[in-house]
């Protein structure tokens, strides 16, 4: 089949069009001809040699897709039918394999481009926001990064389960204006304010938000602490500061205040966790993408032969919402 290549590690250009082995759907699963694909931070890790697909995964780039069932020995769905998901690896072929338990039927008013959109994104800010979180109604909440894919998902899943105060952090103004559309109550501008607790304590009358999502890591170790409220909960999802916070650590603060830190990824979560997540997520939300209350948000969409430059624009921090790339033979109509 027709796939995007990594010749090796490193750079853009080493992600090349070219041929790969098609695959063949285990008892569990579905074969899918991908229409669109997502990119994320974590494919440009997987590209640069670090973030490698768990056991039994493709070793090809992309975490997730929109597309046409192809092949389904479980009965769970119908040949020609569009369905969206989370897969382990593969996303960038022609086709590629999920697990039957894993894939979502396509609403019918998104586009493949839009459907793309939803898996990594969607659930990985579902999975923060109520296992990790234990989010509770009325509760503030302190996102970084709210311009990204991640991002513009928890804003709006924060907004329609009633959250009292949504702070984002992002780093232009037209990006703050643009968050704050998609339900912001607050925005702070991280190139322009030297201190978001600052603002985060002027905001919240000095108590703290109740949550922090946070994929930034060591620069902002200290501020997070000191943002949080009494009981309150940090997420960490990502670490694009590094990962050692190097001077001045503070402890202090998850002593006095009884915070709640975790980390957490969903790539190499087992496949039951992620069937579970899926299913509660689909049960819970996905009826809200029909009716427009919840929607995917697509910054950009690329030919799969501009792959390069999807990646270099996904990278250079570029993108509000997700960036999504048509796959090998799109037809839109289908």
């Amino acid at each position: 089949m027709k796939s995007v290549i990594l010749k090796e590690f490193g750079g853009i250009g080493n992600l090349l069009i070219g041929k790969a082995p098609k695959p063949v759907p285990r008892s569990n699963e579905l074969l899918v001809k991908v229409k669109s694909f997502g990119l994320n931070r974590a494919d440009i890790l997987q590209r640069m040699g670090r973030y490698p697909p768990p056991p039994g995964e493709s070793d090809l780039l992309g975490l997730e897709m929109s597309g046409i069932v192809v092949e389904d020995a479980t009965g769970t769905f119908k040949k020609g039918d569009k369905v969206l998901g989370l897969v382990g690896g593969g996303g960038y072929g022609e086709y590629c394999t999920i697990a039957a338990s894993h894939a979502i039927p396509m609403p019918h008013h998104l586009t493949f481009e839009e459907a793309a959109a939803v898996p990594e994104a969607w659930l990985t800010a579902y999975q923060a926001l109520f296992p990790l979180a234990n989010y509770q109604k009325g509760d503030s909440v302190l996102i970084h990064a709210a311009a990204s894919g991640v991002g513009t998902a928890l804003i709006q899943l924060c907004k329609v389960s009633g959250a009292q105060t949504i702070i984002g952090t992002c780093g232009s103004d037209d990006k703050g204006d643009f968050i704050k559309s998609l339900g912001c109550t607050h925005t702070i501008n991280y190139k322009t304010t030297e201190s978001f607790y600052d603002s985060v304590k002027q905001i919240t009358g000095g108590k703290g938000v109740n949550n922090v999502f946070d994929y930034v890591g060591p620069k902002y170790w200290n501020q997070n602490l000191k943002s949080l409220s009494m009981d309150g909960t940090m997420i960490i999802q990502g670490l694009l500061s590094g990962a050692s916070v190097k001077e001045n650590a503070d402890i202090g603060a998850i002593l006095s205040k009884r915070l709640n830190i975790k980390g957490s990824t969903l790539r190499n979560r087992s496949e039951e966790y992620k069937t579970d997540l899926i299913q509660k997520f689909e049960k819970q939300f996905l009826n809200l993408f029909e009716t427009g209350a919840l929607k995917p948000v697509v910054d950009k969409v690329f030919e799969v032969n501009d792959i390069q430059a999807a990646h270099e624009y996904l990278e250079g921090n570029h993108n509000k919402g997700k960036v999504i790339v048509r796959s090998f033979d799109f037809d839109k109509d289908l």
